[in-house]
Parts: C-alpha cells; structure tokens; sequence
C-alpha cells in the first residue's frame, strides 16, 4: 500500500502546484502590483523626464549649430558671388561720338576700363567689355577685314567716321583704319 500513498502525494502535489500557478500567483502578483504601483509610475515618470530632457536638449544644440552653419555657408556663398560679378556693370548704351576738336585719347585706357572685382588695376591682360558695332553705320563691321572697312569709309558723315574711330580704338586698334579715319576727318586745303 506504499504505493498508493505515494500515487496520493504526487497527485496532490500537482494539484497544488497548478491551484499555486492558476490561483495564488496572479493573487500575489496583483496584491504587489497595488503596493508597488506608485513607485513604479514614480521610477517611469522620472525615466522619461531625464531623456526627454536630455533629447530637447540635444535638438536644440543640434538646431543652433545648423543656423550657425547655415548662416557662414549663406556669408561665403555671397562674398563668392559679390566677387565674381565684381562692381556693378553700367547699362549698356552706344558710345556718344567723339568731336572733331576732341584729342584721339579721348577714349578710355584699357586700364581704366577693366578692373578687377577688388578695385585694383588687373596686373595680367585687362579683360574689358567688348563695345558694340550694332551703333556703326558699316553693317558686319566685326566680320571685315581692314582693307573692307576702308572701302566703306569714304561714304560716311562726320558723326559716323567719329563713331569708327571710336570703336576701332576700344576694340582692335586697325592702324589702316584709323589712318584713313583720320585722313577724311582732316581738313583739306
């Protein structure tokens, strides 16, 4: 009969551990629940004040250094800009022709007329704007060579042969041309 004793003991000790496991843990873990819950909003309230905290304060760091970098990338982007479109170009307009009475140098030195972005005369090759022939009363003017522009010359007003004279000086400086600019300019006697 030993054995049926032992048979008893082992089927009220698993009846015990599942009354234990169904019944008296979820008890027990309820009754610490309602003991411990203040403490436990408490210790994640406190949790979450510390990283929120702790983000915010990352987010505004992390925002005040864009605007600092923003701001110098904007600063260097215009100093860029300001450089390279350098002072501000005057509009374009046709060159007023020169008087009779007014000397040859009258027109601008090429030193004069092309500086560099920071007001200094340029010390290699000025680089100028090129004037406009569309104000010439020679058609193509650009696209003749000397000996074509000279043979048009002679059927020009005044005003046209000082607006030649002009614009050869600026631009190519054709010693032909200018010569024969200055022979029909020059009284006859």
């Amino acid at each position: 009969m030993p054995d049926d004793n032992q048979n008893d003991a082992d089927a009220r000790s698993a009846l015990d551990e599942v009354v234990e496991l169904v019944v008296y843990a979820p008890l027990g873990l309820a009754l610490t629940v309602r003991d411990q819950l203040p403490a436990l909003v408490e210790r994640g309230r406190k949790q979450w004040a510390e990283q929120s905290t702790l983000a915010r304060m990352m987010g505004q760091y992390a925002v005040k250094e864009a605007r600092k970098d923003a701001r110098r990338r904007f600063r260097s982007v215009s100093e860029t800009l300001s450089n390279l479109s350098g002072p501000p170009a005057a509009p374009a307009t046709a060159p007023k022709p020169a008087t009779a009475a007014a000397p040859a140098s009258a027109a601008p030195s090429t030193a004069e007329t092309a500086r560099s972005s920071n007001g200094k005369a340029p010390s290699a090759e000025p680089v100028a704007p090129s004037p406009s022939s569309a104000h010439l009363a020679i058609p193509g003017y650009d696209t003749l060579s000397a000996s074509q522009v000279v043979q048009r010359l002679a059927g020009l007003a005044v005003e046209e042969l000082d607006a030649v004279r002009s614009y050869e000086e600026a631009t190519r400086g054709r010693r032909t041309i200018l010569s024969k600019v200055a022979q029909l300019q020059s009284p006859t006697t």
